[in-house]
């Protein structure tokens, strides 16, 4: 049934047509029907830039017009929105800024783009009354960018936790449940295509904190500079800290944190050691989860697949219906894509991170070694809430400590002793836990 309104045709522009680009055109085709009546538009795929126009595609493209000039796309009066799926932060930010002062709202899946260059872009879309769409930029198809915009434009955020990045949270599930050594997983990941053959951006965590970055900066009104936030990946996670945080009741996870911490804010990416009752020590393989936590809602999870074709295409073409409604009812930047609101005075350093710590050294098996380790600690304000000493490994002992809530400051400043005494034979290993579902309580 339909009341009177008359079924609009939204002409698409795609900027890219790889496994992403590839996925919208299939779910355009597919759910056409769907999405026509359910919204009273047509969504049409009209013209792709791409830069091999002679590459055979595994969709029906007669109706489409294929060129390897983006500028023709961008700049067509035939297109009313432009889709970029190309990535990176040259071509996509000049294709990106002259369809906005084209007039044109855009929809993207670029999250470095946005971590970079999001304060730019949003204001020249301003200031042409334009829309940006980007729910695909962050978790996939988990809807956690309209969840911020809308879902939860009632709430002060007070936290934040994010899996952010299926290829770690493939690694970290492999090597708990398995027991595979992480160069062999992430071997093993690249051939099933869960990791690029540069696995770098994934594993050392500059991904999750793009990521990061873009929820952080919509939580808190203001665009965030990326290079404020404090980034360590997986690379250095061992076996035997996945071991050991397992008998303690921990799973390790590579999280993207935000905080509201006493009217100032703290970003930090690091593997985390996170209760094996919590929600999110259950998100495995390459799921991803976010979890937000407001003042009034309190907190809620968003689960899903974070990546892949089809995933990644069902928040784009989402985004995509927005836009058509926006135009079909003359309501442009009905819901900004970001509104600035300045609800934090300052970025908080690491110094000044309050947290629990796992640390894991490796000593001789000499007397009073606990004694001096804890004499330096309590030095520092440092307490200890356990202690586990492991069987004598070949010439040295594992010592596993979990101390109690003290700032990262300090805790460097008692580690930067501890490394030089006679007795350790390695750098101490270091990770840090959050009681994610207690923190409310305490």
């Amino acid at each position: 049934m339909t009341f009177g309104i008359i079924m609009k045709k939204i002409r698409i522009g795609l900027i890219g047509c790889g496994t992403v680009g590839t996925g919208v055109v299939a779910c355009i085709k597919n759910n056409a029907a769907l999405i026509a009546a359910r919204c009273d538009v047509q969504l049409s795929i009209v013209a792709i830039a791409v830069s091999d126009i002679e590459k055979k595609r595994d969709f029906d493209a007669t109706s489409v017009v294929f060129t390897d000039n983006a500028d023709t796309v961008v700049n067509s009066p035939d297109i009313d929105v432009i889709v970029e799926l190309i990535g990176g932060t040259t071509d996509a930010k000049r294709y990106v800024l002259q369809a906005l002062k084209n007039g044109k709202p855009v929809v993207t899946a670029n999250k470095s783009l946005l971590a970079y260059h999001g304060d730019e872009l949003f204001r020249v879309a301003a200031e042409n009354g334009v829309d940006i769409y980007y729910e695909a930029s962050v978790a996939g198809g988990v809807p956690i960018i309209k969840s911020l915009r809308e879902g939860l434009s009632a709430n002060h955020v007070e936290r934040i936790y994010g899996i952010l990045n299926g290829t770690c949270n493939y690694i970290l599930t492999r090597m708990e449940n398995d027991g595979v050594d992480f160069g062999d997983v992430l071997r093993e990941a690249q051939d099933l295509g869960f990791a690029e053959a540069d696995p770098s951006l994934d594993i050392d965590g500059h991904d999750t904190a793009h990521k990061t970055c873009i929820l952080a900066s919509l939580a808190y009104g203001e665009w965030i500079d990326v290079d404020q936030i404090f980034v360590e990946g997986i690379r250095g996670i061992d076996l035997q800290d996945i071991r050991n945080a397992a008998r303690a009741g921990y799973k390790i996870k590579l999280l993207g944190i935000v905080k509201f911490d006493s009217s100032n804010i703290q970003m930090r990416v690091h593997p985390t050691l996170v209760s094996a009752d919590s929600l999110l020590a259950k998100v495995s393989d390459e799921f991803n989860a976010v979890w937000v936590e407001g003042d009034i809602v309190g907190p809620t999870m968003l689960y899903g697949r974070g990546a892949g074709q089809d995933a990644t295409a069902s928040a784009v073409v989402a985004d995509l219906v927005d836009v058509a409604l926006n135009i079909c009812f003359n309501s442009s930047r009905r819901v900004p894509p970001f509104r600035p609101h300045n609800s934090y005075n300052d970025v908080l350093s690491m110094d000044e991170i309050e947290c629990r710590y796992y640390i894991r050294l490796s000593v001789d098996d000499v007397p009073n070694v606990m004694a001096r380790i804890a004499q330096i600690l309590g030095e520092s304000g440092i307490s200890i809430a356990s202690v586990t000493q492991q069987e004598l490994a070949s010439d040295h002992l594992p010592i596993i400590l979990i101390t109690h809530t003290a700032k990262e400051v300090e805790l460097n400043r008692a580690l930067s002793k501890i490394e030089v005494l006679d007795v350790v034979r390695e750098a101490p290993v270091v990770l840090r836990i959050e009681d994610i579902e207690n923190d409310r309580d305490r």
